[in-house]
């Protein structure tokens, strides 16, 4: 009893739409023509800026109103189903929408004028095991929500989960910049997720039990063992290049470990560190602010490498002047041109600020001395909305006390600080 009411409180079954219904909602949602081929264009302009820009939000953006999943999951529908017109139909659209993907966003980066390779862009170039499993587990919550009578919200989640615009856009940056290392790895990551997210469909669709289009046994066990190679080839490559990743974060650790305790810890005071994991020999590029080191010393260093387990790798130490300062100013300029974009802000904050605030230290004291009786006195520019006009700025003082002239003070004020339209408020009138 307790095992059957586990399995019913897990049951996919439960809260399942009429099949032929989510059959009619994934077929209509696997073209690409018209408003669809619109949408997904603007689409891919606006994740070509995000990564241009290096927007995570703006990114996040393109990602929800991109149709892609579409011919994705029909692609995976049409395998579960073993309908080949379904799947044919699916690849087709799914073919225009890359290839109208990559060419919009070549356009784009070779157009722009930025060309720098910001970090949301690099993550896309060096898919790994963790984006498969990504792409799988996001396709299965995106097809058991497409089967439900209730929808719920995870669709959104999936596609940013998923992430099939960033990867196509920065493939687009390698043509466009004829860097085919960036094209290739992004494009293999947009393989990825599209495959991934087509065989979690299938898995779903097989254990719901949607009708098939054939019944012979030896077309759905080949479309199995196609399907196993498959995962097979697609994975291989990324555990390569998960395990890769984990040796160049050991290394980064390790090296950084090493310089610390051979220099840091020694008071040497680095002033320029490059450690470099992809190089022939690995290397680790350091500078010192006033210590000078012999051959003798740095190839010493150098024999500590292999038994501080960084085998493989040479240490340089920049002790040029002229490559140093270069390496300096380089660095510089970078924080300049950082510090200037929040200065300029911070101006336009205080411009801001200045029409709201009346700078004069002496007027509170003559209005002391002129009205006595006045206490608790507040003033300041504040913004109007009259029904009938514009928003303006006007100024307005608030005090506490006995009445005094207002229009007196008024008159006053107006030749005082130049304003015109003074209000003046009595904070003990009811």
């Amino acid at each position: 009893m307790l095992i059957r009411n586990i399995f019913n409180f897990i049951n996919l079954h439960n809260g399942e739409e009429k099949k032929d219904k989510v059959l009619d909602n994934v077929i209509s949602n696997i073209s690409f023509r018209g408003s669809n081929l619109w949408i997904l264009a603007c689409a891919i302009i606006i994740a070509s800026i995000g990564l241009n820009v290096n927007s995570t939000a703006v990114i996040i953006g393109a990602m929800l109103i991109s149709p892609l999943m579409g011919p994705i999951v029909g692609a995976g529908f049409a395998l579960g189903t073993y309908n080949f017109s379904l799947l044919k139909k699916s690849f087709k659209n799914l073919l225009i929408a890359t290839f109208v993907s990559l060419t919009v966003s070549s356009i784009y980066f070779y157009v722009s004028p930025f060309k720098d390779v910001q970090s949301e862009l690099l993550s896309r170039t060096s898919p790994n095991i963790y984006d498969v499993l990504i792409a799988f587990f996001g396709g299965l919550v995106g097809v058991i929500a497409i089967t439900r009578v209730e929808k719920g919200n995870p669709i959104p989640g999936v596609a940013i989960a998923t992430a099939l615009m960033p990867p196509l856009c920065t493939a687009g940056f390698g043509l466009a910049t004829f860097n085919f290392s960036y094209f290739f790895g992004a494009f293999y990551l947009y393989t990825i997720n599209c495959f991934f997210i087509c065989i979690a469909t299938f898995f779903v669709v097989k254990f719901l039990q949607y009708p098939s289009s054939i019944i012979d046994s030896k077309y759905e066990k080949r479309i199995r063992y196609g399907i196993s190679v498959l995962i097979i080839v697609m994975i291989v490559p990324s555990f390569y290049l998960a395990y890769n990743l984990f040796n160049e974060k050991k290394f980064t650790k390790t090296a950084e470990q090493f310089v610390q305790k051979e220099f840091e810890n020694n008071g040497y005071t680095v002033i320029y560190k490059k450690i470099n994991y992809n190089s022939s020999p690995k290397t680790i590029d350091l500078a010192f602010l006033n210590k000078k080191f012999t051959d003798n010393e740095i190839a010493s260093f150098n024999k500590m490498l292999s038994d501080n387990g960084l085998a493989d790798t040479k240490l340089n130490i920049r002790q040029n002047d002229t490559d140093i300062k270069s390496e300096i100013m380089s660095e510089i300029n970078k924080f300049d041109n950082n510090i200037s974009e929040k200065d300029i802000a911070i101006s336009k904050l205080r411009q801001e600020l200045d029409t709201y605030r009346v700078s004069d230290s002496t007027l509170l004291k003559e209005i002391e001395i002129l009205y006595p009786n006045i206490k608790n006195i507040s003033y300041g520019k504040i913004v109007e909305y009259p029904l009938t006009d514009s928003a303006r700025l006007q100024f307005t003082l608030v005090y506490s006390g006995t009445e005094i002239n207002q229009e007196q003070l008024s008159s006053w004020l107006e030749k005082r600080l130049h304003e015109k339209n003074i209000r003046i408020i009595n904070s003990d009138t009811k």
